[in-house]
């Protein structure tokens, strides 16, 4: 018995931003942005959009009822959370539909969490073959307008269905992680923007990535040319292509690099297009490599990985299967046409935008495009999702 990823579903937000507009209004050289950092544009969230409607709005997308009825685990990872006790995973295993005897958990550890719930999710399903677990990492990266990061923004939510058997890739149970106490991205309870040191994350997250891979490669006798493709955590494409270049080593076949390169460039097709989304980042490349790729095979094996601030690291890989394809998407950056350009003053409203809670803790919300589902106001300090009827 194989267990592995059956199904990966996405979703984002409906607006968003060019970069071309943030680098005019901030006095930057586009360059900074579309060659510095390898971004386009930034998905932008509503009030009404959040980590439970995204990640409703991705798992919809994949899920049969077949599946919501074989489902007993729904995960949501995420570090952006919308309450400190009821967990996302809660209000989104309702909105689907899913059947009622489910274990239902939030996780977080920063940008890693998504790789936790698969380790989770394959744990459960190993003991439970015949059943199915939902693991969803979705997230809303903002940072301070006019901060170091705001190019970096993002939002967006990734659903895998975990089974055996699975029809797009299998896990290869070689998993290898490490753990640092650091402050190099940090977000307190009291703070609705993250605390970053930018050139110590980066360095944490290179240095992390060295010695993961370096302990990987002593367990398993591994080579980098033993991979296909190798995908990388995204904060911004830029220095997940610095972390290629860090493991790849002196002398390595021209060919081999060049084949390397080409995958990863199909795998950030669709970050440079959404912008950050934290615990999803490493996934929905992923998604983007298998979508874009004109040369993945079944038996080719994926390197991935996942980094989360504070900071826990781990190495992974997974082998695609017979008919992996026919899982997929070919028109998704299509759908990433479809949403609306923000102008400055447009996004930076939608940026300060807040619930206005009466002393019930009441609150309306003007109406926006939101994906499947959406929040629809706050009663008695509740939080009121509603699945969209034109859907």
């Amino acid at each position: 018995m194989t267990i592995g990823i059956d199904k990966i579903g996405f979703a984002t937000s409906q607006y968003v931003l060019k970069l071309e507009e943030l680098a005019q209004a901030r006095g930057q050289k586009i360059e900074k942005y579309t060659t510095g950092l390898m971004l386009d544009a930034l998905s932008i969230t509503p009030i009404t959009e959040d980590i439970v409607t995204l990640a409703a709005s991705a798992a919809q997308t994949i899920l049969t009822d077949d599946d919501k009825a074989a489902i007993d685990m729904v995960i949501v990872a995420t570090e952006s959370g919308i309450d400190q006790s009821k967990a996302a995973s809660v209000y989104v295993h309702q909105l689907l539909g899913i059947q009622p005897f489910a274990r239902s958990v939030e996780m977080k550890e920063a940008c890693y969490a998504g790789t936790a719930g698969l380790n989770y999710a394959k744990l459960h399903v190993e003991k439970n073959p015949d059943r199915k677990a939902l693991v969803i990492a979705s997230d809303i990266a903002k940072y301070g307008i006019a901060s170091a990061g705001e190019a970096t923004q993002g939002a967006g939510a990734v659903a895998m269905l975990v089974t055996s058997n699975p029809r797009i890739a299998t896990f290869s149970d070689d998993n290898v992680a490490q753990t640092r106490d650091i402050y190099d991205f940090w977000r307190p309870n009291y703070s609705t923007t993250p605390f970053v040191d930018g050139i110590y994350s980066t360095k944490q997250y290179l240095d992390s990535l060295k010695t993961t891979w370096a302990e990987y490669q002593k367990r398993h006798q591994a080579n980098l040319e033993d991979f296909a493709a190798f995908c990388f955590h995204l904060p911004y494409p830029k220095l997940a292509l610095k972390g290629l270049k860090k493991i790849m080593p002196k002398g390595l076949d021209e060919s081999f690099k060049s084949h390397l390169t080409n995958h990863f460039e199909a795998s950030i097709q669709y970050s440079r297009k959404v912008g950050n989304i934290y615990t999803g980042s490493l996934y929905l490349g992923l998604l983007s490599l298998l979508e874009n790729s004109q040369t993945l095979q079944a038996g080719d094996k994926i390197g991935l990985f996942s980094y989360g601030s504070g900071a826990v690291s781990e190495i992974f890989s997974l082998y695609l299967v017979d008919g992996f394809k026919e899982m997929l998407r070919s028109d998704r950056a299509a759908d990433l046409e479809k949403r609306s350009a923000l102008s400055i003053g447009a996004y930076e409203k939608l940026f300060y935008e807040e619930a206005n809670l009466t002393e019930e803790g009441n609150a309306k919300f003007d109406t926006y495009d939101t994906g499947t589902f959406a929040l629809e106001h706050i009663q008695n300090h509740q939080r009121i999702y509603v699945r969209k009827e034109h859907d």
